[in-house]
């Protein structure tokens, strides 16, 4: 999966086998925190693989300004929601207005290259029964010791 604007790889790894039982469907390690040069890679990679994007909600404190209400997705827009009130390190992904969603993990763009995978397998990994805020301590604890 790559940004075709860029051809720079996007950094997903998604549970092969969807499922509402697991704590998380993946981890996404976005580059930067500017989601506006961030996302319409991130939605590219996820086009088609379980129906039309249509929301894409966001914690506000972990992103840059601005803070658009539309991504680019191919040839439409993305309608994207700021709340304070959603999880630190999470994003949500609604598909098909509401009818189903996926949770990511959203891996710290500062994180070293050794956490960054540990997490990315972790949040794909159905059996893994952590959540977001121990996942990402991990992340914090394995980049200041590697």
């Amino acid at each position: 999966m790559t940004d075709t604007t860029t051809m720079a790889p996007v950094r997903l790894r998604m549970d092969p086998e969807p499922s509402r039982t697991t704590l998380l469907d993946g981890a996404w390690w976005p580059r930067t925190t500017d989601a506006v040069a961030e996302l319409p890679a991130l939605l590219a990679a996820l086009k088609d693989l379980r129906g039309e994007i249509t929301h894409v909600l966001l914690n506000t404190a972990e992103w840059d300004l601005p803070h658009p209400r539309r991504a680019a997705a191919g040839r439409r827009a993305v309608r994207l929601g700021w709340y304070t009130s959603q999880p630190a390190g999470l994003v949500t992904i609604m598909i098909d207005f509401g009818r189903d969603r996926f949770d990511l993990l959203v891996v710290p763009p500062d994180a070293s290259r050794a956490s960054a995978g540990i997490a990315l397998d972790a949040a794909a990994d159905a059996t893994d029964r952590r959540r977001t805020p121990e996942l990402l301590a991990q992340i914090e604890h394995s980049g200041q010791a590697g």
